[in-house]
């Protein structure tokens, strides 16, 4: 149970504070995360990871010479935004490029490679690296698609000693790529995790069993066994590990993590047996580690993680590092950082508007504000579908996102913008504050509406149509969803496509969009019978049937909201 805080919602900013005051040596607190306190040779290449709160010491514990330059940090087990990911990226640059780091899960898949185009956009050459480590989630045949657990650690030391030792960009995402394709993790729990201000865990697992194949966000594992001796725990570990070791691999570099309320003596009985069973299967363990890496806030268990070294990956793996978490070899020579960092962001300004564009910026705010309400009253049934199988804060998610995106559209109207600025403004907004997966899908879908539109000319329907095609193609180009998935892409294809033909067919433009939310939230309701093929609720897909999707939900509900608005300003 995670019992001291103040407000919950506050939890995880606090936290990084405190972190960052008592380990000022190694870090310094900006905006979204941290950065060294250490100067950085210009020109290096500067390692940024990150990921949600609540995995303490990942991602700010990884920070220091030889190892990150720089982790952003989201709220309890959500995404940090693009904002946060882009506004950190810049303070860690130095020239060299950047190699962005995070485990692979849908949300930060979104906003780090959100965040690298922008930068991109800027000059800044970035590569994108998400960990593909836990074996639990996905065959070998489909690495791609596996989730990124306490194999974080070792592929950022291996990306962080390169980085150190003045290597290219080239090289360092070369090596980086190399030990992610050369680690594998698989993990259990006794027991599940509390969010702060919750009245019970994320899940339980049953007196006597234990859970294999769990995930760091709350997800319950797989499947469930009887709890076994430490013997026998090993044999489970290493066993699911060596099948996919690789041809004539003699040295390895092992993990043992706690995830947050198993004991280092526990640990450490356990780490007896896996070394014997390492050792039995003809493997050399080089400079192995055993405590608390990646956990998830309170839960009770283990993982782990097996690197498979050859030459190159062995003395990266061997290199010094001196971050709050991992210290290796001889300290690092390093002097203090003297350079200010300035985070302050003063009032947005835009350019130059039309009187027509204005009209139009403060309709959209008008009906940000109505969806708002519609989100807000719809928090707690958006939550109750997404914790089905996911982690319920889908509700809380869109609330915080749409209220943020109401204030910062009224902003950019009072500043003078136009219709593009106050609905890219507003988009920004709702990705920035919501975090997680649905506030990067929302903010970019906004955004990317908004280039249908300008700050010259009043918004037409013939813009609104492009601007809904445009946003389709943002959320399938970054997302990765598609039809079936069981995403907000159900409803979102069938509200574009039914929108593009009822307009080309003549239909007013009231008409076509209220045909179009009508077939949003028919395919909304629709996925019920589907399995989930993205994000958290994979893993847990047969729980999920007969239940609809709370993204997919949440988008055929704002659609109607617009339904209703046309008709009250269709009136005035």
């Amino acid at each position: 149970m995670t019992t001291i805080f103040d407000a919950p919602e506050d939890f995880a900013t606090t936290a990084l504070a405190g972190f960052a005051a008592i380990y000022s040596r190694n870090v310094r607190l900006v905006k979204g995360g941290v950065v060294r306190s250490t100067k950085v040779p210009k020109g290096k290449v500067a390692v940024v990871i990150g990921g949600g709160s609540g995995h303490y010491p990942a991602f700010a514990g990884y920070v220091g010479p030889g190892l990150a330059d720089a982790a952003v940090a989201g709220d309890v087990f959500a995404s940090p935004s693009t904002a946060a990911v882009a506004r950190v990226c810049r303070h860690a640059e130095q020239g060299g490029g950047v190699l962005l780091g995070f485990g692979n899960y849908a949300g930060d898949v979104l906003n780090f490679g959100l965040a690298a185009e922008r930068l991109r956009a800027e000059g800044i050459d970035v590569r994108v690296l998400p960990v593909t480590d836990d074996v639990a989630s996905a065959p070998a045949e489909t690495p791609a698609k596996r989730r990124g657990i306490a194999g974080d650690l070792v592929v950022f030391k291996i990306a962080g000693a390169a980085a150190e030792a003045g290597k290219s960009l080239d090289e360092v995402e070369r090596l980086a790529r190399l030990a992610n394709d050369r680690t594998a993790s698989f993990g259990v729990a006794f027991g599940g995790c509390t969010l702060p201000g919750a009245a019970g865990p994320l899940f339980t697992v049953p007196k006597g069993q234990m859970a294999l194949g769990l995930g760091i966000h709350g997800e319950p594992g797989v499947s469930e066994e009887r709890i076994a001796t430490a013997s026998d725990l090993a044999k489970l570990l290493t066993g699911k590990l060596l099948a996919e070791r690789p041809a004539g691999t003699k040295k390895v570099a092992a993990v043992l993590n706690g995830l947050g309320s198993t004991k280092y003596e526990e640990l450490f009985v356990l780490w007896t047996a896996v070394a014997k069973e390492l050792a039995g299967a003809g493997l050399e363990i080089v400079d192995p580690e055993c405590g608390e890496f990646v956990t998830s806030l309170d839960m009770q268990g283990c993982s782990l993680t097996l690197l498979w070294l050859d030459e190159e990956l062995e003395e990266l793996w061997r290199a010094p590092s001196d971050a709050p978490v991992m210290r290796k070899g001889t300290i690092i020579p390093a002097e203090p950082a003297t350079d200010e960092i300035v985070d302050a962001e003063g009032p947005q300004s835009f350019g130059p508007a039309s009187e027509a564009s204005k009209e139009s910026g403060k309709c959209i705010a008008q009906l940000i504000g109505k969806i708002a309400d519609a989100l807000k009253e719809a928090e707690e049934e958006l939550g109750r579908i997404d914790a089905v199988a996911g982690d319920g804060d889908h509700g809380q998610g869109m609330r915080r996102g749409s209220a943020a995106a109401l204030d910062a559209a009224k902003a950019a109207v009072v500043a003078g913008a136009g219709a593009a600025s106050v609905l890219a403004a507003a988009g920004d907004a709702w990705a920035d504050r919501a975090g997680g997966t649905s506030g990067a899908i929302w903010g970019l879908a906004l955004r990317s509406w908004s280039n249908a539109f300008s700050d010259e000319e009043k918004v037409s329907d013939a813009a609104i149509v492009k601007g809904a095609r445009l946003a389709l193609e943002g959320v399938t180009r970054l997302g990765r969803a598609r039809v079936g998935d069981k995403t907000m892409v159900d409803a979102l294809v069938p509200f574009v496509e039914t929108l593009e033909r009822e307009t080309a067919a003549g239909k007013s433009f009231a008409e076509a969009w209220n045909a179009a939310a009508k077939a949003a939230q028919q395919a909304a309701n629709a996925t019920s019978s589907l399995t989930p093929k993205l994000g958290r609720a994979r893993p847990l897909a047969e729980k999920s049937i007969g239940h609809p999707d709370a993204g997919a939900i949440s988008l055929a509900l704002t659609a109607r909201v617009a339904v209703e608005f046309l008709k009250e300003t269709a009136d005035v």
